[in-house]
């Protein structure tokens, strides 16, 4: 019975309509409103995929176009939603100390009119791919971690032709951004909102970029930013600049400690650690803070990693360890979105309905992050068991709160509709063949 006192279905029916009311005043017309939250609601759902004809279908809606419209011509703002998730989410997870990790990731796509798609390098397939890729920020405290804003990359190829861009709806204003300049963005919208945050993370895309370790600076928010082995590490009050890979080759052994990065599936992280405080900037040697290197070895293969550093006030080692270990947090985000709430699956080709199909996945993995770390504080000790997962949590939320349709007649209605919709699709694609065949 003990074994049970974390699963909460009252309070994780709690949890969903508190998220879904959260932007609910951001719709003008009821329907809508509506829509939003079975929206969110069939995101959580255990169903085969995330399109808006599965999520009308688990809705109890006759036909898609309610979903439909919820992405493309409903009224309503994004931003300001994501903007009422955030909040949610800073209220249960916000501590001074949390971090702020931006990551990018890639979704593999077919044709050449989705928002932002080209054949470009996706983590995702580890190869260059046609694909769409969305830089993102996590938010991770103590209390626990999700995902809490969205950017869509936008190419050179994109950004240069006008009319492509009008034909995806994306606004006149927007520029090309680097995927560091949209992290940035990202950051100081959180900040300029309140958000509490005390440090960043992120790989090395982004520790690479000095513009964007300045910015974090402008900011005075710390960081522990991997970078290239390759990276050139200013020593000697920048007189001189040595390779990353240099400095730890010619390093003593008695300059590595074995420390813990933080729990992993398979128990603690324990990597060797050197850290070199002697560090200048590269950009701004006056802004006062405090700028270090920091290696990590792996304790099996001896594989290196290395982080730029900077702290406002003097920081410990142990301190900058566990911000590092930290980044690994968006990495659990990205497969969660992916896997649980269909963030990846979405079907939309144009720069709004992106945005609101993204932002909507946001928030049941808000849900999902949120049920979960009051199930960890709910656990009694030495269960025996593992801690709820976000996986687990959500097949327990279809199996307490979530009940599939069964009725037949519902079922039998939209395998015709389905049927009757892809003939209908596939006659016009059978006359733009033969019309196009037929052109001189």
């Amino acid at each position: 019975m003990a074994a049970c006192h974390s699963v909460n279905p009252a309070r994780w029916r709690q949890v969903l309509a508190g998220v879904c009311d959260a932007f609910a005043g951001r719709f003008g017309r009821v329907e809508p409103r509506r829509s939003a939250a079975a929206f969110v609601t069939g995101l959580l759902a255990d169903i085969e995929v995330k399109t808006c004809w599965q999520l009308a279908e688990q809705a109890g809606h006759a036909r898609p176009d309610a979903m439909q419209r919820l992405l493309y011509r409903a009224v309503w703002d994004a931003d300001a939603v994501r903007d009422d998730v955030r909040t949610v989410i800073v209220d249960r997870f916000g501590d001074p100390d949390a971090v702020l990790v931006v990551d990018e990731t890639g979704d593999l796509k077919k044709g050449v009119h989705t928002v932002g798609v080209q054949r470009q390098y996706t983590g995702t397939a580890g190869r260059i791919e046609n694909a769409q890729v969305g830089v993102f920020c996590g938010y991770a405290s103590r209390h626990g971690h999700t995902l809490i804003d969205r950017r869509v990359y936008l190419p050179v190829s994109w950004t240069d032709d006008r009319d492509r861009c009008q034909a995806a709806g994306v606004p006149d204003g927007v520029a090309f951004a680097t995927k560091s300049e949209l992290a940035a963005e990202m950051i100081t919208g959180a900040l300029d909102a309140g958000v509490p945050a005390g440090w960043a993370a992120a790989d090395e895309a982004y520790g690479n970029s000095s513009v964007f370790r300045a910015h974090l600076r402008q900011h005075q928010l710390g960081y522990v930013l991997a970078v290239s082995r390759s990276h050139l590490v200013p020593l000697d009050g920048g007189k001189v600049k040595i390779r990353a890979d240099r400095i730890a080759a010619e390093l003593p052994a008695p300059a590595w400690q074995r420390r813990s990065a933080g729990a992993g599936s398979k128990g603690p992280r324990f990597y060797d650690w050197a850290w070199l405080d002697e560090v200048t900037t590269d950009a701004d040697p006056d802004d006062g803070g405090n700028h270090s290197l920091l290696i990590r070895r792996n304790t099996t293969t001896g594989e290196l990693a290395f982080y730029r550093c900077w702290t406002p006030q003097p920081a410990t080692l142990a301190q900058l360890v566990r911000v590092a270990g930290i980044r690994w947090t968006v990495e659990e985000s990205f497969q969660a979105a992916k896997g649980q709430v269909g963030l990846d699956q979405h079907q939309v080709r144009r720069w709004d309905s992106w945005h609101r199909f993204t932002t909507l996945a946001l928030a049941a993995l808000a849900v999902l992050a949120i049920c979960a770390a009051d199930a960890t504080d709910d656990e009694p000790a030495d269960t025996g068991l593992i801690k709820l997962t976000v996986n687990e949590v959500r097949r327990l939320i279809n199996a307490c709160i979530i009940h599939p349709l069964s009725n037949l007649a519902h079922r039998l209605r939209w395998s015709q509709w389905r049927r009757q919709h892809q003939a209908r699709a596939r006659q016009a694609h059978y006359t733009r063949r033969l019309n196009l065949e037929l052109q001189p």
